[in-house]
């Protein structure tokens, strides 16, 4: 049985003055198996479909965008971060 691919999950963009309610700033990055718990639970929340498509052969045909990632936000209070989401393959 093939391995699943690894999933990143790393926060590209920030909309708005104050930081998220869990302080994530761009160029934070986490591994989806070892570090989700770290990421807000509502950033996980709408990363999840986007990691499932990814994670089990699917892709997300977005304008734009490099085969393998997804482009979702996370709304927060008074900011929105951007976070990317990129399939690793295993050679």
């Amino acid at each position: 049985m093939p391995r699943r691919p690894k999933i990143r999950i790393t926060c590209v963009d920030r909309k708005g003055p104050c930081p998220c309610h869990r302080g994530h700033r761009p160029g934070d990055s986490w591994d989806f198996d070892t570090e989700r718990g770290r990421l807000c639970p509502m950033a996980m929340h709408v990363a999840f479909p986007y990691i499932d498509i990814l994670r089990y052969g699917g892709d997300i045909p977005q304008p734009g965008q490099e085969k393998g990632t997804a482009l979702f936000c996370c709304p927060d209070v008074e900011t929105i971060n951007v976070f990317k989401i990129e399939r690793i393959d295993e050679k």
